[in-house]
């Protein structure tokens, strides 16, 4: 017995100095902390200035998010695409206005909405695309395009142009693995068409469906979880917020189911703009940028607040 006790405790011995070697010399490894992010508020950059990324988009590279957003004159018309970047998507850094009402003669009074941006790799360009106005009323209902060498940078304008001769408003993008798509209301608002791009994502290539026919659906945002895509959309109320609806697909090309409630009758207050997946280490959330409109409240659009879902 005494032989056996004297074993046993050499063993047990032997087990906690292996486990405290193994401590001493392992990495450490660092618990994820939380950020909460206050919703409906006008979010603050780093230094303070009030984020002006209105029925913006973002898109990931190289560890950063970037987010790209309307930013207004007092007046409501056009003053720039801006750019911010965030590795956490709580603090954002202001990198520049990456598009402004001087970059080109047609810019210089207009309106400018929606901008989304996406990576080309074949010709290794970022490109922005953008509903545009002529600042004085909604009879353009255009897209514009610009492209840049780096995500922040300085965009060239390429003009503007109605897909296919159709008008179109409210619009977003989408990178398909390499196969580009803008989705855009059209009929003023009616209908939304989803056209195929050009392999250089500076044209509309193809229109491949009309989606909901006379249901006026706009603010589309676009995203795949696992093989099913899913399109977000709201009703057309002007300014104030409705209750958004959301289609599935197994092809962006093929079928889209009807559209299903999802929130609450406002979808808590705000207008869909953007989702984008945040690939974790164990699973993919989705997040849902939103618009809460100041326009609502018969504000300007610069006081207009951020919902995030």
């Amino acid at each position: 017995m005494k032989y056996d006790f004297v074993r046993l405790l050499c063993i047990m011995l032997t087990i906690l100095l292996t486990l405290s070697i193994f401590q001493m010399f392992s990495p450490k490894i660092a618990s994820a902390a939380s950020a909460n992010i206050v919703n409906g508020i006008q979010f603050k950059d780093t230094a303070g200035n009030v984020v002006h990324a209105h029925g913006g988009g973002m898109i990931k590279v190289d560890g950063y998010y970037y987010w790209f957003g309307e930013n207004r004159n007092p007046n409501g018309t056009f003053k720039a695409v801006s750019a911010y970047r965030s590795s956490d998507l709580k603090n954002w850094e202001f990198r520049k206005n990456v598009l402004t009402s001087s970059s080109a003669a047609e810019l210089n009074v207009s309106n400018i909405e929606r901008p989304k941006v996406i990576y080309n790799e074949k010709t290794r360009k970022y490109v922005l695309w953008m509903h545009k106005e002529n600042g004085v009323n909604y009879n353009e209902a255009r897209v514009a395009v610009a492209t840049s060498d780096t995500v922040d940078g300085d965009y060239t304008y390429q003009g503007s142009f109605r897909p296919l001769d159709h008008d179109s408003r409210d619009m977003t993008v989408y990178n398909d693995n390499g196969t580009a798509y803008l989705i855009s209301t059209t009929r003023v608002n009616a209908d939304l068409n989803i056209y195929r791009l050009t392999p250089d994502f500076l044209q509309v290539e193809s229109l491949v469906t009309t989606l909901w026919s006379g249901q006026y659906r706009e603010a589309p945002a676009m995203f795949k979880k696992g093989d099913v895509y899913f399109l977000i959309t709201s009703g057309a109320t002007g300014w104030n917020p409705n209750q958004a609806k959301y289609a599935t697909a197994s092809s962006i090309e093929g079928t889209w189911s009807n559209t299903i409630n999802f929130g609450d009758s406002t979808t808590y207050g705000s207008q869909s703009a953007y989702v984008i997946p945040v690939e974790g280490t164990q699973t993919t959330s989705y997040l849902y940028l939103g618009d809460r409109w100041a326009g609502a409240w018969s504000g300007p659009v610069q006081d207009s607040q951020y919902v995030w879902l």
